[in-house]
């Protein structure tokens, strides 16, 4: 049973989904940096001052003056400012997998097979061609 267990360890794509998950963390983690200590103070500055992290509601309907106060005195709390963090964090996240994954996609397209562009119709034309099939026009060879 060990050896069974360690073969499917060490099979490449198990090793690879770790690999995966590792760097998935410490990309949002500096996400997560990014956008707490760089993005949102200006973006809080913008709105007039704005932190969002200290924007919460009491269920108990008493005042505290940061999250952290009504944390420290035990009050149950509805923390929506930090779900607009999260939130902005994840749209980012996803933005900036986004524009990975789509630059790889490009880097992975593969070559025209065998055409090129007639220079009457500028349709595309098999390399081979003599004459295009769209306009009819001799072609001649590349």
């Amino acid at each position: 049973m060990f050896k069974e267990f360690r073969d499917f360890i060490m099979r490449g794509n198990v090793l690879d989904l770790a690999v995966g998950i590792v760097l998935g963390v410490a990309f949002g983690t500096v996400i997560a940096s990014f956008v707490n200590d760089i993005l949102m103070p200006p973006i809080g500055l913008l709105l007039g001052g704005v932190d969002f992290t200290n924007l919460f509601i009491t269920l108990s309907g008493e005042r505290y003056p940061t999250l952290e106060a009504a944390k420290a005195a035990g009050a149950a709390t509805i923390n929506y400012g930090v779900f607009i963090n999260t939130v902005i964090n994840f749209i980012i996240v996803a933005f900036v997998i986004f524009l990975m994954v789509r630059q790889v996609n490009r880097m992975r397209r593969p070559a025209e097979p065998g055409t090129r562009e007639c220079p009457f119709c500028f349709s595309p034309v098999s390399v081979r061609a003599t004459r295009c099939p769209n306009c009819t026009s001799a072609l001649q060879r590349a």
